[in-house]
């Protein structure tokens, strides 16, 4: 299976897992526009891969590495979103499909280079969080504010989430902020600081404000404000 396709069916996979929790072969074959039988044979490939769990008739899910090259490559495809409506105003019906053909063939130099031109963007032009990038970095300005590329920087090995994902009573660590140094300013302001324990307490529908704890007390931060913070979950709730 080329390296292309094979991508296309990580990605695939990954955004049926988040919707259903495993991903089927009729729900793939759907996705990827394919005969069930053809999902069955990539499925097998990337199975021998290590990329996935497949089970006959019940489905799949990603490995640890398969997820990881999923992300990335779902990350260099909301990066070129931003990219070709932005700064090539591309019209927005159209930057999917061109980002679907870019993605495959961007290296780690070219992703870090196009989110430092961007300055580093939250969301892709249809509201999808842009994953953070897998370098070790306490923020966003530490790559905005050097000179080099942000390949220098050693790889981050824990897996983040969005403190908007967290659940009522889960804890975490604050272990990324994405921003220049203006929106580091201003979640310190708020004792939103890296390496700092939160607990969320609880999440407004539609996008609305969450509450989290900190430091013995409790704050309200918009959405806005909350897409800026990812965290390292604890693993424990109350």
């Amino acid at each position: 299976m080329a390296s292309e396709q094979l991508e296309e069916y990580l990605e695939s996979i990954l955004d049926i897992e988040e919707r259903e929790g495993i991903a089927k072969t009729s729900a793939i074959a759907r996705c990827m526009k394919v005969a069930p039988a053809s999902v069955t044979e990539a499925l097998q490939t990337l199975s021998d891969k290590g990329l996935i769990s497949y089970q006959p008739y019940k489905g799949a899910t990603l490995t640890d590495s398969g997820r990881e090259m999923a992300r990335k490559v779902k990350r260099r495809h909301r990066l070129l979103e931003v990219f070709l409506r932005d700064v090539l105003q591309i019209r927005d019906d159209n930057v999917h499909h061109e980002a679907c053909k870019m993605e495959h063939t961007l290296t780690d130099e070219t992703e870090y280079a196009l989110c430092k031109m961007l300055r580093a963007p939250a969301r892709c032009p249809h509201g999808s969080l842009i994953e953070p990038c897998d370098r070790q970095v306490e923020s966003c300005a530490e790559c905005l504010n050097n000179p080099s590329l942000a390949a220098a920087f050693p790889h981050r090995h824990e897996h983040l989430i969005p403190v908007t994902a967290m659940e009522p009573g889960q804890k975490a660590r604050i272990a990324f902020i994405r921003g220049d140094a203006g929106v580091v300013q201003r979640l310190t302001d708020l004792g939103l600081t890296f390496s700092t324990e939160i607990q969320m307490v609880r999440k407004a529908p539609l996008s609305g404000p969450v509450e989290i704890g900190v430091r013995r007390t409790r704050l309200a931060i918009d959405h806005t404000i909350a897409d800026h913070i990812f965290v390292a979950a604890l693993g424990e709730t109350s």
